[in-house]
C-alpha cells in the first residue's frame, strides 16, 4: 500500500471476519450497516467493478491522519464493528484494521468496538457467487472475470 514511510506499522494484528459472517449481518436485519457496523472500502485507483452495498470509500492512501476523527464519529454513532477491506485484504485492509485497532486500544480500550478485516477482500466477495454479487453496488462482472484469470 503506497502510504509513505511516515506512517508506522500497526501494532495490532486485527482479527478477520468472513464474507459469510458479513453477508449474514447484511441479510438478518438485526445488524444495520451504518448503525451497528460499517464497511470501509479502502480502494482508490482500483475502485472498479463494484463495492459491497452500504460501504463507504476511504482510500487507504489518505486514511492515517483521519483515524482519530473516524474513531470519534464511529464511537458517537454507536458502531460495534468497523470492517475494512481492499481488493484482497492482504495489504491495505490488514494495515487499516490494525491502525484502527491500535487507536481503539490506545483510547479507552473501547470494548464495544472492534476493528476487523474482511477475509479475501472485495475480490473474494465478488467471485463467491450470486448470493454475494446481489449485495454489491456498481457490480461489473467483466472486471471480476478478468481478475479470476
Amino acid at each position: 500500500m503506497p502510504v509513505g514511510p511516515a506512517y508506522p506499522a500497526p501494532k495490532t494484528d486485527a482479527p478477520s471476519i468472513t464474507r459469510d459472517a458479513v453477508l449474514e449481518m447484511l441479510r438478518n436485519g438485526r445488524d444495520t450497516a451504518g448503525k451497528d457496523f460499517v464497511l470501509v472500502d479502502l480502494r482508490r485507483a482500483d475502485h472498479e467493478g463494484g463495492t459491497i452495498r452500504g460501504s463507504i470509500n476511504l482510500p487507504a492512501q489518505s486514511l492515517w491522519p483521519t483515524i482519530p476523527t473516524l474513531y470519534q464519529m464511529f464511537k458517537a454513532a454507536g458502531l460495534r464493528k468497523v470492517i475494512w477491506y481492499c481488493g484482497s485484504s492482504r495489504g491495505r485492509g490488514n494495515r487499516a484494521a490494525g491502525w484502527f485497532g491500535d487507536h481503539i486500544a490506545e483510547h479507552d480500550g473501547d470494548a464495544h468496538m472492534q476493528s476487523l478485516v474482511l477475509l479475501d477482500g472485495v475480490k473474494g466477495w465478488a467471485t463467491a457467487g450470486e448470493e454475494y454479487v446481489q449485495w454489491m453496488d456498481g457490480y461489473d462482472a467483466t472486471l471480476w472475470q478478468e481478475s479470476k484469470s
